[in-house]
C-alpha cells in the first residue's frame, strides 16, 4: 500500500495516467480499510485474528494478481488507458485494502492480547515491522523488477510477487494465532465524583481530588455512548486532520518529486527519488513506533485500571503517569506543523527531499528539507502507536478492536479530503497535454492548508491532555 510511489512514474509513463487518476486509485486502496475497520474489530474481538489473517491473504492474492494482469495488459498499448481500465485498477486496489486491513489488525490486536501489560509495546512492535514493510520491499523492487532499459519499475511482475509472497504469510501465520482472553476489569465505570472536591478528606483518593468533575471515563460503554461523549469527536477531528494529511503526503510523495527539478546532472533518476522516500518515510515509521511504544508503557499509567473505594464512588488508575497519553498526541500536532511549514518554506529541487544527499549537497536547503519525509513518518507512525492504549484507557480493552475501528473513520474522510485537495490544485497547475504538474506551485497551497489544520489538531490535542489530566 505504501509503495504506491514507487509504481507512479511507471504508471504514468506506461498507461499515461493523470493526478486525479493516480489519486483515485491509490485512495480506493487507502479509504477501503476504514469503512470495515469496525466491523473487522468486532470479530476479532469475538472469534479471535486466526480468521481475519487468513482471509487477507485471499484477498491480497486476488488484488494483486488481478492489478498485474490489467497493467501488464494495457501497458503493451502504448496509449493513454480508458476510463475504464482507471476503474477496474481502482477496485483491484480496493481489494488491497481490504486485505492490508484483515491482515493489519489481526496481528495488531494479536500482539496486543498477548500482553495486554504491556500494549504500547506490543501494539509498537507491531506496527514497527508493519512500516517497515515499505522499506524492505522498496529494496526489493528497485534491485530485482528495474527495467534496465527505462529505469522504471516492472510494475506487473512486482505485483506478482507480492501476490504470492503476501498470501503465503498471511495464511501461514494465521495457523499460529489464537483466541486469547482478556485480563479480568471492573464491571462498573470508573468515574470521578463531581462532588468530591467538596468531601474530600485526608482518607479519599488523591486521583478524585485530582479530577474533580472534570473527567468521566466509561469502562466498556456501547457505541453510542462513545459517539455521544465530547473525548471521540474532539479524539475524531485530530485524527482527520493529522492522518489524512500524513497520508495524503505518503500517496502523493511520488508526485511531488516529479514536479520539483533535479539540483543537478548527477542527481538520481525520478524512479529512484521516489524509492528513497518510502524508505525514508518507512525508517521514520519503523523507529518511531519502537520508541513511542516502548515509552507509553513505561510512562503512562496501565491500560488496565483496578477498582478501589467503590463507597466513594470513585475508581483510580493504579499506575502513576510520568507522561500523559495526549502529550504524545501534542507532539505529532507540532512536529508535523513544523515539518508542513518548514516543507512550505524551503523545498525547491528533488534533492532537498533526499537525507543522504546531504552528505554531498551540504546547503542549509538541502538540510531543512530532509526532515519532509522524516517528519511525516514519525508523527504519522506516533499517532497510530498511542491510539490503541489510549482508546484502551479511554473506553476498556473489552471491545477495543470495534472502537479501534469506530476512529478509523477519521482518516477515512481526511485521507480523500487532503489527497483530492491536493489533486485538484496540482491539476489546477497543470498544462495542457501534459501529465504531470510542475513546480512549487503544484502543491504549495495544500501544504498552506494542511499546516493549518495541523495547528488545530494541536489545540485539541492540548484541550483532551488538560481534560484527563492526572488519570490518562
Amino acid at each position: 500500500m505504501f509503495t504506491f510511489p514507487l509504481l507512479s512514474p511507471s504508471l504514468i509513463a506506461c498507461l499515461k495516467l493523470s493526478q486525479t487518476q493516480l489519486t483515485t486509485i491509490v485512495l480506493a486502496g487507502m479509504t477501503s480499510q476504514y469503512p470495515i475497520a469496525v466491523f473487522v474489530g468486532w470479530l476479532i474481538d469475538h472469534y479471535g485474528p486466526s480468521l481475519c489473517a487468513a482471509f487477507g491473504g485471499f484477498t491480497f492474492a486476488i488484488g494483486y494478481t488481478a492489478f498485474a494482469w490489467e497493467v501488464d495488459a494495457a501497458s503493451s498499448d502504448g496509449i493513454q488507458v480508458p476510463p475504464a481500465v482507471v476503474f477496474r485498477l481502482a477496485c483491484y486496489f480496493l481489494l488491497i485494502g481490504l486485505g492490508t486491513v484483515f491482515s493489519y489488525l489481526s496481528s495488531l490486536f494479536a500482539a496486543s492480547r498477548y500482553f495486554p501489560e504491556h500494549i504500547g509495546l506490543a501494539s509498537g512492535f507491531t506496527m514497527a515491522l508493519f512500516g517497515l514493510s515499505p522499506l524492505f520491499l522498496s529494496v526489493i523492487a528497485t534491485t530485482f523488477f528495474m527495467d534496465p532499459t527505462t529505469r522504471l519499475l516492472n510494475v506487473a511482475a512486482f505485483f506478482y510477487f507480492l501476490s504470492t509472497q503476501s498470501a503465503v504469510v498471511n495464511i501461514g501465520s494465521s495457523f499460529s494465532m489464537h483466541q486469547t482472553p482478556l485480563p479480568s476489569e471492573p464491571p462498573i465505570s470508573i468515574v470521578a465524583s463531581r462532588n468530591a472536591d467538596q468531601n474530600a478528606t485526608e482518607d479519599s483518593p488523591l486521583l478524585a481530588r485530582q479530577l474533580g468533575s472534570r473527567s468521566i471515563r466509561l469502562l466498556n460503554p456501547s457505541v453510542m455512548q462513545i459517539i455521544a461523549s465530547l473525548d471521540f469527536w474532539l479524539l475524531a477531528i485530530f485524527c482527520v486532520f493529522i492522518l489524512g494529511t500524513s497520508e495524503m503526503i505518503i500517496a502523493t510523495i511520488g508526485s511531488i518529486v516529479l514536479s520539483l527539478p533535479p539540483a543537478s546532472r548527477e542527481s538520481p533518476s525520478l524512479q529512484h527519488a521516489a524509492a528513497l522516500q518510502v524508505k525514508l518515510i518507512s525508517l521514520a515509521n519503523t523507529m518511531s513506533r519502537l520508541i513511542i511504544g516502548s515509552l507509553v508503557d513505561f510512562t503512562s499509567p496501565s491500560a488496565t485500571a483496578t477498582a478501589t473505594h467503590e463507597s466513594d464512588g470513585v475508581y483510580a488508575l493504579p499506575a502513576k503517569y510520568a507522561i500523559s497519553r495526549f502529550a504524545f498526541l501534542s507532539g505529532a500536532a507540532l512536529l508535523l506543523t513544523c515539518t508542513l511549514l518548514w516543507t512550505r518554506l524551503s523545498i525547491y529541487f528533488q534533492d532537498q527531499l533526499w537525507m543522504l544527499r546531504y552528505l554531498k549537497y551540504k546547503g542549509h536547503l538541502a538540510m531543512s528539507n530532509q526532515s519532509h519525509s522524516v517528519g511525516t513518518g514519525l508523527s504519522y507512525s506516533a499517532v497510530f502507536t498511542v491510539l490503541p492504549n489510549l482508546i484502551s484507557s479511554l473506553w476498556g480493552s473489552r471491545d477495543l478492536g470495534r472502537n479501534f475501528g469506530l476512529m478509523m473513520y477519521a482518516p477515512f474522510t481526511g485521507t480523500p479530503l487532503f489527497s483530492y485537495v491536493y489533486a485538484l490544485i496540482s491539476a489546477s497547475h497543470t498544462d495542457q497535454g501534459v501529465g504531470t504538474c510542475k513546480g512549487r506551485q503544484c502543491w504549495e497551497l495544500t501544504i498552506s492548508l494542511c499546516t493549518a489544520t495541523s495547528l488545530i489538531s494541536l489545540a485539541l490535542s492540548i484541550i483532551l491532555w488538560k481534560k484527563w489530566r492526572g488519570a490518562i
